[in-house]
């Protein structure tokens, strides 16, 4: 399995295949124009932001507040599939 700490070294492209092979999709939301996917790697929060132009990466720091992180996909997450996800 990937470490985090290697995924955010990783080159944009293959972190998108990294994405999709070890991460486990949480939520999905849109906002001004853009889909942006919520998962999971390695216990850690990623975001990927799709819009007509560009795609963006993000990923946040292992100290990240989860419930911060969750809150703006309050209606989308399946808490019962979160928290397996999470043991």
């Amino acid at each position: 399995m990937l470490e985090y700490s290697m995924f955010e070294r990783l080159p944009y492209r293959s972190q998108r295949e990294a994405l999709k092979k070890e991460g486990t999709l949480i939520a999905r939301r849109q906002v001004n124009g853009y889909t942006i996917l919520l998962y999971m790697l390695e216990h850690t929060f990623v975001e990927v932001w799709t819009g007509t132009e560009a795609e963006v990466v993000s990923t946040f720091k292992k100290t990240a507040d989860a419930l911060a992180v969750l809150e703006p996909y309050a209606n989308e997450v399946d808490i019962r599939q979160l928290i397996d996800t999470l043991n």
